[in-house]
C-alpha cells in the first residue's frame, strides 16, 4: 500500500518542529548547593523514658533528667509498636526536670517498641 506524501508529511512535520524547538533551548550552568550548619544541643546525657500504661496499652510517656538548658524547648514523643503509632507533645518547664507526655492514641504493649524523643529549641 503505498501512502500519499501529505500523510508522511502530516507526521514528519510534528517531529521535525519538535526538533527545532528542542535544538533552540539554552542551557546555562548552574550548581547545586550544599551547607553544613552546626545545630547547638540542650543535652547530650541520656534521658530517662517511662511508659505509663493502662492495662494493655501506653497512654504517656515520662521523660526524666532534663537539664535546665532544655527549658522551654518543645518535647514531642512518638511511641511505635510496628502496628501503632501515636504522639504527643508538652513544653519542657525552666528548670527541666521532668515532663510528662499523653499520647494521643493508646498504643497496645507489645514485645517490641520504639520511642522517639525530638527536642526542638529553646
Amino acid at each position: 500500500m503505498v501512502r500519499p506524501r501529505s500523510t508522511i508529511l502530516a507526521i514528519i512535520a510534528p517531529l521535525a518542529a519538535a526538533t527545532a524547538f528542542a535544538a533552540s533551548l539554552s542551557f546555562a550552568p548552574g550548581s547545586l548547593g550544599a551547607d553544613q550548619e552546626a545545630v547547638s544541643r540542650c543535652t547530650a546525657a541520656g534521658l530517662g523514658v517511662i511508659q505509663n500504661v493502662s492495662g494493655t496499652t501506653a497512654i504517656s510517656v515520662t521523660v526524666s533528667s532534663l537539664p535546665s538548658a532544655c527549658g522551654g524547648a518543645a518535647l514531642q514523643v512518638t511511641v511505635n509498636n510496628q502496628v501503632t503509632s501515636s504522639s504527643g507533645s508538652t513544653t519542657v518547664p525552666a528548670g527541666g526536670g521532668s515532663v510528662t507526655v499523653t499520647l494521643s492514641v493508646p498504643v497496645a504493649i507489645t514485645a517490641s517498641e520504639q520511642v522517639d524523643l525530638v527536642l526542638t529549641g529553646p
